[in-house]
């Protein structure tokens, strides 16, 4: 079960996923960073789907030509560390050969927090995601900025802090820090 695709992100406000990673790996340059989107591409699309805890994973790359931000959706942290433990290193081997010295900047497991949720029938198509740490209790827009699409807030499972995930119409007018287009998206059949 494998899918890859360009053009859609997953629903962020899906109510089985139960926790949200979010990981950043810096590549160093532009080229590492298509590089080592290509080659996570590659691993992923190469094998069945890993877990059916998994309900999704995507892959988005920085504005900054260096960062790739990571972000996997999960029934719970069982199915997490089933997948961890047999499987995840597999992929990484892969990907790190194709790609040495990537640095991985860090994990943060969340659970959905709240935010501004898409509004019904709003069919607009996500051009860019901003993707922050953020303050858990810091609250919504009052009145949303032109091309915000939707906002959600997540709590560190360890309540350490938080992270922002904005969905927007395009990357213009936003700051080069945290904002990311998708690259690839995997969901299972």
């Amino acid at each position: 079960m494998k899918t890859r695709t360009d053009a859609t992100l997953p629903d962020p406000a899906r109510a089985d996923g139960g926790l949200v990673f979010f990981s950043t790996w810096s590549t160093g340059t532009p080229e590492r960073q298509r590089a080592a989107a290509e080659a996570i591409a590659e691993a992923w699309a190469s094998r069945p789907w890993p877990h059916e805890g998994l309900l999704s994973y995507t892959v988005y790359a920085g504005a900054d030509g260096s960062t790739l931000a990571h972000r996997s959706q999960w029934r719970d942290d069982a199915a997490y560390q089933d997948f961890f433990a047999n499987g995840r290193d597999e992929r990484n081997g892969d990907i790190d050969r194709a790609v040495p010295g990537i640095e991985r900047l860090g994990l943060h497991k969340t659970r959905l927090r709240g935010g501004v949720p898409r509004a019904a029938g709003d069919e607009r198509v996500a051009g860019a995601v901003v993707i922050a740490e953020a303050d858990p209790g810091s609250g919504s827009p009052q009145v949303a900025p032109p091309g915000l699409i939707s906002v959600h807030f997540h709590l560190a499972t360890d309540s350490s802090g938080g992270i922002r995930y904005e969905e927007w119409e395009s990357g213009e007018g936003l700051a080069e820090e945290g904002r990311y287009r998708l690259a690839y998206g995997f969901v299972p059949h």
